[in-house]
């Protein structure tokens, strides 16, 4: 297996689904964000004040949701919980999409608070299967300063570093401490996109950027 492609969850359904239809064959296995589920998760916790465990297992779970949705409408992706059962796939030619929250739950290697997102679980599953990671989302790549803002420019490569003081982007916190943890990187494209994502895995230049654990 090459590649992690994590689904950011802004691109269900239909983005989502169109770009794990290009995915199919590649190689690669799939690991979809919780999206409008998590933010609702958020939002509670705003007002209920859960424990960091609950939200933490219970995002998870909103991950394993939207895997389920988008894999169920992608011929040739089959949701999967075992990392055994993606390589299976992988190697018959199929898409893997995995549901994650009973490795997580077993492994439990990351810390329950919200600066962990998909995005930290992703690259965290793309280290234990050494491959590399793509985090698809529905801008173009880490920006200067919000896209929607004038002047807004893209950044093509970042220091995981550099990015620790940026405050909000469209990676999760906690990812920046894990690259530079790991000394590893990370791709960011614009997953309504497919023919970046799969450039990017052919090795061809794109938009995108490029977060190094340096």
């Amino acid at each position: 297996m090459d590649w992690i492609v994590k689904v950011g969850g802004s691109l269900f359904l239909e983005d989502a689904a169109a770009l794990c239809r290009a995915l199919v064959g590649t190689h690669s296995m799939v690991i979809c964000g919780g999206g409008v589920l998590a933010n609702t998760l958020r939002s509670y916790d705003a007002e209920f004040r859960f424990s960091d465990t609950a939200n933490h297992k219970s995002a998870i779970m909103c991950m394993d949701i939207l895997g389920t949705l988008v894999a169920d409408k992608v011929e040739g992706a089959e949701a999967v919980h075992s990392l055994e059962d993606a390589k299976k796939l992988v190697e018959m030619g199929k898409l893997p999409v995995l549901l994650p929250s009973n490795l997580m739950e077993y492994l439990d290697p990351l810390e329950h608070s919200w600066r962990v997102t998909s995005d930290s679980i992703s690259f965290y599953i793309s280290h234990l299967l050494k491959a590399k990671l793509l985090i698809a989302t529905d801008v173009d790549g880490i920006y200067t300063h919000e896209p929607s803002l004038d002047g807004a420019k893209l950044i093509k490569n970042v220091s995981a570093k550099k990015l620790l003081n940026f405050g909000e982007t469209s990676v999760d916190e906690f990812l920046p401490e894990l690259l530079l943890q790991h000394k590893s990187q990370c791709y960011i494209v614009n997953g309504k996109h497919p023919e970046r994502v799969l450039s990017l895995i052919e090795g061809k230049n794109v938009l995108h950027t490029l977060i190094g654990g340096y």
